[in-house]
């Protein structure tokens, strides 16, 4: 389906539910304008785009102003069949999906948030992947997500490490301007806890916490929807039972210890590093939650595949390459060693091995051994995306009638995916919907809206 037919398919919510400042723009929820006679849900949706621009930028010169005048004198569907009829489209397609040219441009800024969340597009620099495809990529430390969001959105990046619903709201105009954004890949997968202040070593009932401050790293995360469905299936309301602050993870420890918080649910190090500084201690591991869900993910605009489709392409294997090798146990502790500097984490090696290699201390007193306490799968399943949105539209971030399938597959490109890893000799999935559990139930992502009415603590 076409970004154009997806309209505008829910109103969304701007404003901080909790009084904290994210930095957001002005929310605006109508869809960018693009041509109804290309699909750009699908990688060859978007190399048709770039194909086509490519054809014109030839003809006019100047593709955005030559384009759309041609545009409105012919009509997108009829634009199409006259290119199609003078140009081999299908074949132009193909060849730039087997044999992509050297990337147009080499020099790219990537933000990121040094988390271990970030792990793979932050080892790519100094383990030489990016070099690897023939780029030339410097990754920038970015202090939080609303910085991240802005300043992709600004194009002071060319591409961001960001959290994986960020991508999808971001397309819709929810929390920020409406900019049509891709997620080819997910970072992470588990690699999240909830951490308590020491002071409540007697309260390990989640029923015990109305009256609690948690921080998490930004409303549009999976932190904020795992902790509120975690809290709700003990019987609270986040809205009313507890207050929830958008805090930057590298500001979390701090504000456990000065008692502003008396939890978070957070990317590591900084679970860790509570542990390690003897504040706090882990409550649980989002994986118990919910086992490989997703976090972080890489994410650009549309136009940056559109425009440059070599670059992107170079890209988004330099990724998926480093996100399959921090995928293998053996290679954690070196890869923690490269991430630990000032110039990304800022961390003790002794505290990023205890996250990758999965034995650590647990600030109760005993130390675990959970290998897959964070792991890494490039995989974005369709069916994660129609799972964050069912809690955005829960918890009253978007309103209304929602396309979650439309919007999921325009965002995750799991096409582009798998073609990249099974290009690079690694196992991709043949389908892109599966069921998930999360708690012990069961999500079927074929009947959303009948997932979300099933909850009796939810908005409105």
């Amino acid at each position: 389906m076409s970004m154009k037919s997806l309209g505008n398919p829910f109103s969304a919510k701007s404003d901080l539910r909790h009084g904290v400042d994210c930095g957001c723009h002005t929310c605006k929820t109508s869809a960018p304008e693009v041509d109804d006679a290309i699909d750009l849900s699908t990688s060859e949706g978007m190399l048709e785009r770039a194909v086509e621009s490519a054809i014109v930028r030839s003809v006019f010169g100047q593709s955005d102003i030559g384009r759309r005048s041609f545009m409105g004198m012919m009509g997108g569907s009829t634009m199409a069949a006259a290119l199609a009829s003078v140009f081999p489209l299908n074949e132009a397609k193909a060849a730039i999906l087997d044999n992509l040219g050297p990337p147009e441009k080499t020099d790219l800024n990537i933000g990121f948030v040094p988390i271990t969340c970030a792990t793979p597009i932050i080892m790519a620099q100094p383990l030489g992947f990016y070099e690897r495809y023939g780029l030339n990529a410097q990754v920038i430390k970015t202090a939080g997500w609303a910085v991240a969001r802005d300043k992709s959105l600004n194009g002071e990046y060319d591409a961001s490490h960001m959290l994986t619903p960020m991508p999808l709201a971001m397309t819709l105009g929810a929390g920020s301007v409406a900019e049509p954004y891709i997620m080819p890949a997910v970072e992470n997968i588990n690699g999240q806890a909830i951490v308590l202040s020491n002071e409540h070593l007697d309260k390990r009932d989640p029923k015990q916490w109305k009256g609690f401050t948690f921080g998490v790293p930004f409303e549009y995360s999976m932190h904020n929807f795992l902790l509120r469905y975690y809290v709700a299936e003990f019987g609270l309301d986040p809205d009313v039972d507890i207050q929830i602050r958008v805090v930057p993870p590298p500001e979390m420890v701090a504000n456990l210890r000065a008692g502003n918080l008396d939890g978070y649910l957070s990317p590591d190090p900084f679970n860790q590093r509570a542990v390690f500084e003897g504040i706090g201690f882990l409550h649980i591991l989002t994986k118990d939650i919910w086992e490989g869900h997703p976090c972080c993910a890489f994410a650009a605009p549309l136009s940056f595949a559109t425009e440059l489709p070599n670059t992107y392409g170079a890209l988004l294997k330099s990724i998926i390459d480093a996100t399959q090798y921090a995928s293998a146990a053996e290679n954690r502790k070196e890869i923690s060693e490269a991430i630990a500097p000032t110039n990304y984490l800022n961390q003790p090696v002794t505290v990023i091995e205890q996250v990758l290699t999965g034995t650590f201390a647990d600030g109760l007193g005993e130390v675990q051994r959970v290998p897959d306490r964070i792991d890494f799968d490039p995989f974005p399943w369709h069916s994660m995306g129609v799972w964050i949105l069912t809690q955005m539209k829960r918890w009253g971030y978007i309103e209304g009638d929602v396309d979650y399938r439309g919007v999921a597959e325009q965002v995750y490109l799991a096409a582009d995916c798998k073609k990249v890893m099974e290009d690079l000799g690694y196992d991709a999935p043949d389908i892109t919907y599966k069921s998930h559990t999360i708690m012990g139930k069961t999500f079927d992502p074929a009947t959303p809206e009948a997932y979300v009415d099933s909850f009796a603590i939810k908005k409105g």
